[in-house]
């Protein structure tokens, strides 16, 4: 690669930072919309069914011991070594911090509303002319939410990408904050082809009807081949 090659690689590169996080101008403001909730069906029922089996194991236990029987040898290790070691021992204070990291994860979980890999998308009424439309339909109430998969949404742009004249090859990374898209060129210039690249991504970002639009920024480079 020679110094001019070089050049214009960089300059094809860094000439979108001074647009990559402004959205005005460039269609419908953005919209404050919820994020999707997981349900998370599958831990919760993991926890709820080792909390069951635990707390039955030990009712069970102590019932047994109140009854005459001998205890389980599981608890009598348990309590002898918890009798035996000080609170500054090894086990003690990773079995400590174990348990902390565990109901911090939990906490986390409860309080964080999960499914990253979907990106809410505007919702039908959110313009005036669509509420106008729906009061004169006797629509009321109809609460209608959709989303996007943050991989679908990369496979759509690619595809909008190749459309661009001299793109050889593409990849478009979507992110829950900004979309990184990296091309390689094998004719034209490189601004060209990132000017178009631009457009037609910024197209493609605006029709997939995402609550907030995130930034965008865009990478084009010369294939080996074409160097060569």
């Amino acid at each position: 690669m020679n110094t001019d090659q070089k050049m214009r690689q960089s300059t094809s590169a860094s000439a979108y930072g001074g647009r990559a996080g402004t959205d005005a101008g460039d269609g419908d403001p953005p919209v404050r919309a919820k994020r999707f909730w997981s349900a998370r069906r599958v831990p919760a029922g993991i926890v709820a069914l080792a909390v069951f089996a635990v707390s039955g194991l030990l009712l069970y236990d102590v019932a047994a011991v109140r009854s005459g029987r001998p205890a389980m040898r599981w608890r009598e290790w348990l309590a002898d070594q918890l009798a035996a070691r000080p609170l500054d021992d090894p086990w003690i204070m990773s079995g400590a911090a174990l348990l902390a990291a565990l109901g911090v994860w939990m906490v986390v979980l409860a309080l964080t509303p999960g499914l990253r890999g979907l990106l809410p998308m505007r919702s039908p009424g959110a313009g005036a002319e669509k509420d106008v439309e729906d009061a004169e339909a006797g629509v009321a109430g109809v609460a209608v939410r959709a989303g996007i998969d943050r991989t679908s949404a990369g496979l759509v742009l690619r595809d909008r990408a190749m459309e661009v004249p001299g793109v050889r090859s593409a990849r478009v990374d979507v992110g829950r904050r900004r979309i990184r898209a990296r091309a390689l060129a094998h004719f034209r210039d490189l601004d060209e082809v990132r000017a178009d690249l631009d457009t037609a991504l910024h197209e493609g970002i605006h029709q997939l009807g995402l609550a907030r639009r995130p930034a965008l920024s865009v990478r084009v480079r010369r294939s080996a081949k074409s160097k060569g």
